[in-house]
């Protein structure tokens, strides 16, 4: 274990890319040899700086993280878009490039999915053996990682109690996945409509997404790692999969490195926007952790049964949803049944003086515009041709390539 860190202290992103081929707009597994080509030979992490890219579950998609944790979220868009043009660069004279959003309007997980075949593959192996990998939950998914330090229990009961009451309203923010094979499928947010039940064969896995109301150590490891432990050992008879890894809840306590990651962020269209997506969200719990919203036993008297119905319907619709629990309202001082819309407008006023500028723009896009799935599929315009769709999609990749906003 590294250095543990305190609330707030240091901050930890992961952005994942899609690599499709800009001739067929086909996902292309070719990550291992963007890999290759830029470091001479294979391997399946590289440093670039202050950023680190890396392989995932199937070959078409790249990580891109901070180097280690970082205290400057304020210039990440730019390192991160830095990475994306030399990436976009690296890729070109194999007619490949980077798609954002968190999912691919029209690849066939079928036959389109290729598993990684390089380090870690026996693990990948292992929960293609018992998941079967080639579902959209699995192989068409991008998301981003916040991962945020805890430097002991006292400091996990604050940020679990933030993180588990602040979840449900995610999807509200930045849902990216509303086209899957061509199709408006009617969630905004359809990578999470996946997440909920990719992991069926073993439920004690993702649970009911939102974490259960454990706050320390101790409980965690009861509640959340004996039961996947356990589930999970007629499968792994080698002993090879790690309950860190195993543990898919949408925040996930690693105490291997002092850590929760937060894991229900779509990805946006680009950095400026996932990283002022990031910077909100880490500025609303800091207003739940200090105690300046509700006090800690009322965020830790939230059961996930009473929070997975408002994650459920966010994920549907996303802004437009209507939120009528008005005990939950309350936490964020708001007194009558509103839009999730509303309720991140209401947020974001109380954030904003703590919020650098440079994010503004984006922020304010997506209050004013709407998340980025609603911007699609106004772009879309009902037209969800092939052609328009790759039209659209371009447009997206070329917002990438630029660190440009959609709208």
């Amino acid at each position: 274990m590294g250095k543990k860190y305190h609330l707030f202290e240091v901050f930890g992103i992961e952005l994942e890319y899609m690599l499709t081929n800009t001739k067929t707009f086909k996902v292309a597994p070719i990550v291992d040899a963007l890999l290759t080509k830029k470091n001479g030979k294979l391997t399946g992490d590289i440093e670039n700086g202050e950023i680190a890219w890396s392989n995932e579950l199937v070959a078409h998609v790249v990580e891109l993280k901070t180097n280690g944790p970082t205290s400057n979220l304020d210039g990440l868009s730019e390192l991160f878009h830095k990475n994306i043009i030399e990436i976009n660069a690296l890729l070109e004279s194999l007619d490949v490039n980077l798609l954002p959003t968190a999912s691919h309007p029209l690849m066939n997980p079928l036959t389109d999915t290729s598993l990684w075949k390089h380090s870690y593959s026996e693990v990948y192996a292992l929960y293609n053996k018992i998941f079967d990998c080639k579902g959209h939950g699995w192989s068409n998914v991008q998301s981003t990682h916040i991962n945020l330090p805890f430097f002991n229990d006292e400091e996990f009961e604050k940020l679990h109690a933030a993180v588990r009451v602040i979840l449900p309203l995610i999807p509200a923010l930045c849902a990216s996945s509303p086209v899957l094979e061509g199709k408006n499928t009617g969630f905004k947010d359809t990578r999470l409509e996946y997440y909920k039940t990719n992991q069926k064969e073993i439920p004690a896995m993702t649970g009911m997404v939102i974490p259960e109301d454990v706050f320390n150590k101790k409980d965690y490891n009861s509640v959340i790692f004996n039961p996947i432990n356990k589930a999970i050992k007629p499968f792994d008879t080698d002993n090879i999969l790690e309950h860190h890894f195993l543990n898919s809840r949408g925040a996930i306590a690693r105490f291997d490195r002092n850590a929760i990651e937060i894991r229900l962020v779509d990805i946006q269209e680009c950095p400026k926007a996932d990283i002022a997506i990031c910077v909100l969200i880490i500025e609303v719990l800091k207003l739940l952790v200090n105690l300046d919203l509700a006090t800690l036993s009322n965020q830790k008297n939230w059961k996930n049964t009473a929070l997975f119905p408002i994650l459920n319907d966010t994920i549907k619709d996303a802004e437009n949803t209507v939120i009528s629990n008005l005990d939950y309202l309350q936490i964020f001082g708001i007194e009558k049944e509103a839009t999730a819309k509303e309720v991140w407008q209401h947020l974001y006023n109380l954030a904003k003086p703590n919020i650098n500028k440079s994010h503004y723009e984006a922020l304010e896009l997506i209050l004013e515009k709407g998340t980025l799935s609603t911007r699609i599929l106004n772009a879309l315009n009902d037209d969800l041709s092939e052609t328009n769709i790759k039209k659209i999609y371009t447009d997206l990749a070329n917002c990438l390539a630029d660190n440009r906003l959609f709208s």
